[in-house]
C-alpha cells in the first residue's frame, strides 16, 4: 500500500515491516518525537537517523504517532495504547509483543529522562 507518510527503515515492505521485525503482525511504524519521522522500529531509527531517539512524553499522547501499515491510518499514542493490538480503522492485528518496547517510544512510567536499557540506544 502507498502510505501518505514516508516510512524509513531497512528493507521496508508495503506494510511497514523491516529487516528487524517482519512477522505478519509487525505492521506499525512509529513517528519518533526527536525528528517527527516515521520509522519501522527503534533499530532502524538507530541505524539510519543521525541523532539519539527521544520518547513521547505522557502529555503528548494525543499526538498522531503510530501508522497502521495495512490501511495507512494514523493513530494517536492513546489510541494505539488502548487498541488491544488491533487497528481501530481496519481491524488488522498488531503484534502484541510490541508492548515490551513501549518504554523505547512512549513515557509510560515517567521514564523519558532515564537511560534506555537497550545498549545501543541513547536518549537526550
Amino acid at each position: 500500500m502507498e502510505h501518505k507518510c514516508d516510512v524509513h527503515g531497512i528493507d521496508v515492505d508495503s506494510e511497514t515491516r523491516c529487516m528487524h521485525y517482519h512477522s505478519s503482525q509487525d505492521i506499525i511504524a512509529i513517528k519518533f518525537r526527536c525528528c517527527g519521522e516515521y520509522y519501522c522500529c527503534y533499530e532502524c531509527h538507530e541505524t539510519l537517523a543521525n541523532h539519539p531517539a527521544q520518547c513521547w512524553r505522557h502529555s503528548e499522547f494525543n499526538e498522531k504517532a503510530v501508522l497502521c501499515g495495512v490501511c495507512g491510518h494514523e493513530l494517536t499514542i492513546n489510541e494505539y495504547l488502548s487498541s488491544n493490538s488491533r487497528c481501530p480503522n481496519c481491524g488488522a492485528p498488531f503484534n502484541p509483543g510490541c508492548a515490551s518496547h513501549y518504554h523505547l517510544y512512549f513515557d509510560t512510567e515517567n521514564n523519558c529522562n532515564m537511560q534506555v536499557t537497550h545498549p545501543r540506544l541513547r536518549r537526550s
